[in-house]
């Protein structure tokens, strides 16, 4: 399953790294990111695939809240067919 992961925030050190290493321990491959900063404000929209099908996908999206919650940003995760389907209103 491919899901767009977005992270907003103010910039600072760490906030890729910790991103992606979240990811790698979870084994979701990241298929696309693009990243800019603006002023102070860090934007980051990854393309992301989970291969386990089972996963808990609401459980995930805590779970990256938490984080973004400990790099000071916030994380969100959607489907990518829901992303689709928000943008096509």
């Amino acid at each position: 399953m491919k899901a767009i992961l977005t992270t907003i925030g103010k910039d600072q050190v760490g906030i890729i790294a910790g991103v992606s290493t979240f990811l790698s321990e979870k084994k979701i491959n990241i298929l696309d990111v693009s990243q800019t900063i603006m002023d102070d404000n860090f934007t980051m929209m990854m393309m992301v695939e989970l291969k386990d099908e089972s996963v808990d996908f609401t459980a995930l999206a805590h779970e990256l809240d938490d984080l973004g919650k400990q790099l000071g940003v916030e994380i969100k995760i959607r489907r990518e067919e829901i992303y689709h389907a928000m943008h096509q209103l």
